[in-house]
């Protein structure tokens, strides 16, 4: 299964929810692919990191490619592994076009402020665009670094659901520095001890909606 953390907006905290995702899978007895197709290699940086602090690495495989090759380069590999996670930087590039042209899903998070929900119509016509050639993608979105309190996560809920070819993940992330401890630790947020146990559950949940394979169907293209 090839899933791609991407998007059109920097700062939502992509590379977070990938590496994250990439680690859980491991831990339940996948061989993983992380790509870092993000010119930021902030993937990159944080399996680095995590490959020097572990006496057993990082315990995944991780490739930094770009542009067209990101498309060659996950085919060629895909195979060997069980899963590929791909990180794609935040702006509509070759890379991320590419990485549509094969995936199974695109998870794209938002986060509840104006400048990220602005950004629904680009990734709209990014999905349709892609499934010209992939007619396949599951396309979902959530909200990440969602507010404790306010009307705002509700109104950026509410202008997900209404964009089509985008189907909304009700899960969200919190806003939580558990999450930033856990990376600069080179290590997922379930991992982070003491465990924030909200955060864990949080990840949990958006983990569970992506990789139950009851809910990979086409059925689930559409929005709820």
């Amino acid at each position: 299964m090839i899933t791609v953390v991407g998007g059109t907006k920097g700062g939502s905290g992509k590379s977070t929810v990938a590496t994250n995702l990439t680690i859980m899978l491991v831990a339940e007895g996948h061989d993983v692919l992380l790509v870092d197709a993000d010119d930021q290699e902030t993937s990159t940086d944080f399996t680095n990191l995590r490959e020097a602090s572990r006496p057993d690495g990082a315990g995944y495989t991780c490739i930094a490619l770009t542009g067209a090759a990101v498309r060659s380069g996950v085919q060629r590999l895909a195979p060997k592994h069980a899963h590929v996670i791909i990180d794609t930087g935040g702006r509509d590039t070759v890379s991320q076009r590419a990485a549509l042209s094969i995936c199974h899903t695109y998870l794209v998070p938002f986060a509840p402020r104006s400048f990220d929900v602005w950004t629904l119509d680009k990734v709209a016509q990014l999905v349709e665009e892609a499934r010209a050639v992939n007619p396949e993608l599951r396309a979902l979105a959530f909200i990440n670094r969602a507010e404790a309190r306010g009307a705002e996560n509700g109104e950026a809920a509410e202008l997900i659901r209404s964009k089509p070819g985008l189907k909304f993940v009700s899960t969200s992330l919190g806003t939580r520095k558990a999450f930033a401890h856990a990376a600069a630790a080179g290590l997922a947020v379930t991992e982070l001890r003491p465990q924030d146990q909200k955060a864990s559950d949080e990840i949990g949940a958006l983990y569970g909606h992506l990789f139950d394979t009851s809910r990979i169907s086409g059925r689930d293209q559409e929005g709820v």
